[in-house]
């Protein structure tokens, strides 16, 4: 080491959402930052995802007059995590999360607003939220990045002709033939499309904005940030971390961190050792949405200074189709009415409607060598294609050649030739097809209790009578799609404490080391409390983190 070494107070590694807002505020706390990122863009897995964040209690979810409580949000989440986080653990996100927000609102020129309805993922819990906790970032000029627009990670999947379109738009667009509201969404993204061509703008949603909008905080904080730069080690003085080896312009070098250093770079879930080792099969790096630099860098570097880690096993599952492109992540498609989602025994398993880390939970706890699960097949027919959008096709859209060509899907006249084709009992799926039939008419799912749950409804059809997630699958010709356990990410990581630090397997703190985001063991433990409980937590513990190395905590 040599006095020309790059020195700073604390060294971020990581630009997603967690280490953007932990760069801005140990910034904004008079601290002097760097911000290092593997990728040869910004805004990590934030900015390919939907973008929303889960925080009860702020300021644009009061402005909104949303009913809620401090009592209420502790009591959910304690309900739905259980033990497999500690309280305190819990507590101090909850705590913390308005005031991250309103930092966030005060420090870059983001917006937030109110996902209307979006509910909680279990609103019949206790403390649960029907009406939804989730904020999003409003459309965002993309002028405000200047030249940083080029190194925005771009979303992993481009909204058609390059409309700005926000999660409470995705909702009504996915009715465009079927609702007015639908329609009038429709409408009303095309038009703001067609301003901002007239304008000459870009407008940026969902993650792309939230990255975009935190990286400006960081332009006007000073806070530089050093792309292509991949962290390779963690050193210590005095059983303190105070440097962080990278990989600058392809040579190793060492950058000091006075006060410490904040792992914020991602999960694990394109580094298919880790995951074979921590993960049950069937499992690889082929079916996640994550970003791809995310191979476990800144979890393996903790290791090696003895740090501890839990929940690998899990991640931010989600059922999910490998198309010729990549995996597409289902939200709406397997909610709403007129289709079914069976195992290779042609059965059912769960309710399709169910929160996504759920539906894969049943895939891999049900799946045995005598009765596979994985893949599973969602079954739907014509009046099903006629009605909603599916994967980015519009209604009546004829699925593309190549996806049937890559076995993403398989299309046959009667249900018995579509079992044949998928290697699926006919008997069995024609049986559990007439009985899911009945429930539709009914508008009871009596196996699943599909439609019951105000989340379930978010992505239903209204029009669809009795139950607005139930309808028949009868309309001839028949499709199979073919489902596997995608993820947005992995959640095992660094364990740490209600500041951010990361632990020892003994409990004590390794010092000057913090994580956040996927790099730190999820709070959410095992489940997952609603729209944007990846984002909202990874942003509070960033926050938590900058706070105590800056001693603010």
């Amino acid at each position: 080491m040599t006095s020309a070494e790059p020195e700073f107070d604390v060294v971020v590694a990581g630009s997603g959402a967690a280490g953007m807002t932990a760069a801005l505020t140990a910034a904004r706390h008079g601290l002097r930052v760097l911000l290092v990122e593997k990728a040869a863009t910004f805004g990590g897995s934030t900015a390919r995802s939907g973008g929303g964040v889960w925080a009860p209690n702020n300021e644009v979810l009061r402005a909104a007059g949303v009913p809620d409580t401090p009592e209420q949000a502790r009591a959910y989440l304690a309900h739905i995590v259980g033990d497999a986080v500690d309280t305190e653990r819990q507590r101090a996100f909850l705590d913390h999360a308005p005031e991250v927000i309103s930092f966030v609102l005060a420090n870059t020129p983001l917006r937030f607003g109110w996902v209307p309805d979006y509910s909680d993922y279990y609103p019949e819990a206790p403390g649960g939220q029907p009406r939804g906790r989730s904020i999003e970032a409003q459309p965002l000029d993309a002028r405000v990045l200047g030249a940083e627009r080029a190194n925005l990670n771009p979303p992993y999947l481009k909204a058609p002709t390059g409309m700005a379109v926000t999660q409470a738009d995705y909702r009504w667009m996915n009715l465009m033939a079927r609702h007015p509201r639908g329609l009038l969404r429709t409408v009303r993204v095309a038009s703001r499309r067609a301003i901002s061509l007239l304008r000459r703008r870009e407008l940026l949603t969902m993650g792309q904005a939230l990255s975009a909008g935190l990286r400006v905080g960081l332009a006007e904080a000073g806070v530089p940030v050093w792309l292509n730069t991949p962290l390779l080690s963690l050193h210590t003085a005095g059983n303190r971390v105070s440097w962080v080896e990278v990989s600058r312009d392809g040579k190793p070098i060492l950058v000091r961190a006075k006060r410490g250093v904040i792992i914020t770079a991602g999960g694990f879930e394109h580094n298919e050792r880790m995951r074979k080792e921590y993960q049950r099969g069937p499992i690889g790096t082929e079916w996640t949405v994550g970003a791809p630099e995310n191979t476990g860098d800144g979890i393996e570097a903790g290791l090696r200074l003895g740090a501890a880690v839990e929940l690998m096993d899990d991640a931010w599952w989600g059922p999910s189709i490998e198309l010729p492109r990549g995996p597409y992540f289902c939200l709406a498609e397997r909610t709403l009415p007129g289709c079914l989602l069976v195992n290779q025994s042609g059965r059912r398993f769960v309710n399709e409607a169910a929160p996504y880390v759920d539906a894969v939970h049943a895939m891999y706890d049900n799946h045995t060598e005598a009765d596979p699960h994985i893949p599973a097949w969602l079954i739907a027919d014509q009046r099903y294609r006629n009605r909603y959008v599916f994967a980015g096709l519009g209604p009546r859209q004829p699925f593309p050649g190549r996806w049937y060509k890559h076995g993403a899907v398989v299309k046959a006249p009667t249900l018995a030739e579509l079992a044949g084709a998928i290697n699926v009992p006919a008997a069995n799926l024609m049986s559990t097809v007439d009985k899911f039939n009945m429930f539709a008419r009914n508008g009871v799912d009596e196996d699943f209790h599909r439609g019951e749950s105000a989340y379930d409804r978010y992505y239903g059809d209204p029009r669809n009578r009795p139950n607005p997630c139930l309808g028949p699958v009868d309309r001839a010709p028949f499709y199979a799609i073919r489902i596997v356990p995608g993820d947005l990410g992995t959640k095992g990581g660094l364990r740490t404490d209600t500041r951010a630090r990361v632990l020892r397997p003994d409990g004590t703190v390794i010092a000057g080391l913090y994580a956040a985001g996927n790099a730190a063991a999820a709070v959410m433990g095992h489940t997952y409390a609603g729209p944007g409980a990846t984002l909202g937590p990874a942003m509070v513990f960033g926050y938590l983190a900058a706070l105590d190395l800056g001693g603010t905590a």
